[in-house]
């Protein structure tokens, strides 16, 4: 008994200050590096992340079916974490020929919000589409094969970055309610981690474990 407890003691001491000892979320992916230019005309890229929990999603802004459904479920989850110094969501276009810097200024200025906190992203389509699928999981990988003028990413999913650049939880539905609560729960738990320095090289984000 005077062992056992001399073991439990020592990784109480050991785990004491740190969150190891927790179950945490699955990781699924690493984001990858990418600039692109927000609402503002300013660029932003994935070392502007470092620290930060994300929410990550695809829309267009004239978009007629899902997205004005999806940005309104956005928006309680904004309004949930608006006052989280290190929460962020990032709304990339999957349009960027009509989606330009003003046209996205327009509609984050339309939706109210905070776009310190909300950010709007455009950039090549190439690179929007590659970081969607090889870093997000929000589509499929196997439609790069496919001429770039041909493809349109339309997605109701949603990804959750923690602070180390990786992809946690799971891929969320942005239309369904049972899973946007989880996505709150898992959130709330990602700003409880703590950064780790360890996943960093060179400021950008490590694709190792």
């Amino acid at each position: 008994m005077f062992f056992v407890a001399l073991v439990l003691v020592f990784y109480f001491f050991l785990f004491r200050g740190n969150d190891q000892w927790k179950v945490k979320l699955a990781t699924l992916s690493y984001t990858k590096p990418f600039r692109f230019k927000t609402q503002d005309g300013l660029p932003f890229t994935d070392k502007d992340m470092l620290g930060k929990v994300c929410v990550v999603e695809y829309f267009f802004t004239n978009c007629k079916g899902i997205c004005p459904r999806m940005n309104t479920n956005m928006k309680t989850i904004f309004e949930q974490f608006k006052d989280e110094p290190n929460f962020l969501i990032l709304s990339h276009t999957c349009d960027p020929d009509r989606d330009t810097v003003a046209r996205l200024k327009v509609y984050s200025d339309s939706l109210k919000v905070d776009t310190k906190k909300w950010i709007f992203l455009t950039g090549r389509k190439d690179s929007l589409y590659a970081i969607a699928r090889s870093a997000y999981l929000l589509d499929d990988p196997k439609n790069n094969v496919q001429k770039i003028e041909d493809q349109f990413l339309h997605t109701q999913f949603f990804a959750l970055v923690d602070k180390n650049g990786k992809v946690r939880g799971q891929i969320y539905d942005g239309l369904k309610a049972d899973e946007l609560e989880k996505l709150k729960i898992d959130i709330r738990a990602l700003l409880i981690e703590k950064a780790s320095s360890s996943n960093f090289v060179n400021g950008i984000f490590s694709n190792n474990p």
